[in-house]
């Protein structure tokens, strides 16, 4: 039987040393749907999808308690290898982060770490990653140059190749056009809806334009905890919450 749920988190709390990040979290991200997080700075926003690839693994004294599930999976077990549940779901993040290595190698790094050893392959998931991320076109001549000669926009759909090139089932995007002029801005955003096509797609963002122009469902994370989530055209038209409506009308944030 088909379950939409992708992700789901029940009752997360989540702490950096003795400072409460998240307050008792529970949400579905459902599969071959955008969910878009929106709040304030500082609500928990970051925070919370990092958790959902083990990214905080990496922070010094933090503590969860409650779960998050992939697929049914609890990605916080100990049988779970958390290198592996950071394949199936894939990071982008607020700044364009290639390897200083040229672009076609920024993608082969992944694969190779992953365990591909056949050229043929690589070649072959390097073409299909840069395609996927709507950049083939514009690097196709210049692979062998460094992608740091990319531009802004260009990096960014590089870190998506990037990402796209070792099969994740999820993506997860946190303020991917934080630092993106508006063009690069629309690319990515065009980019978003078609790859929820193959892919569950979480975005942060502080853009509440953007979360009604790409996702289906919104979350809205006030003060580390959830407020209020649902379809994206009934939280931005009528939403349940005074606080949502008073984010979401600019009345604070």
């Amino acid at each position: 039987m088909f379950d939409p749920v992708k992700i789901k988190a029940q009752h997360v709390d989540f702490f950096y040393g003795n400072q409460q990040a998240l307050k008792d979290i529970s949400m579905d991200i459902d599969v071959g749907r955008v969910t878009a997080i929106i709040g304030p700075s500082g609500c928990g926003k970051s925070t919370f999808i990092r958790l959902l690839n083990r990214m905080n693994d990496l922070v010094a004294h933090t503590v969860l308690r409650g779960h998050i599930y992939l697929e049914g999976q609890d990605i916080f077990s100990p049988a779970v290898d958390p290198v592996e549940i950071r394949r199936r779901v894939g990071m982008v993040f607020q700044k364009p982060n290639p390897f200083p290595k040229s672009i076609f190698e920024n993608i082969a790094y992944g694969l190779e770490v992953n365990g591909y050893r056949d050229r043929d392959v690589i070649e072959e998931r390097v073409v299909m990653s840069l395609k996927k991320a709507a950049l083939w076109e514009e690097v196709k001549e210049r692979l062998r140059d460094s992608a740091l000669k990319l531009s802004g926009g260009q990096q960014q759909r590089l870190c998506i190749a990037r990402c796209l090139a070792v099969a994740p089932e999820v993506l997860l995007f946190d303020e991917p056009c934080a630092s993106l002029d508006p063009i690069s801005t629309a690319k990515i955003e065009e980019l978003i809806l078609e790859l929820k096509k193959d892919y569950t797609i979480a975005i942060v963002t502080h853009n509440m334009q953007q979360a009604a122009r790409v996702s289906d469902r919104t979350a809205f994370f006030l003060l580390g905890e959830l407020v209020e989530m649902g379809e994206t055209q009934h939280i931005f038209t009528a939403p349940k919450d005074k606080r949502t409506e008073a984010y979401i009308t600019g009345r604070f944030g």
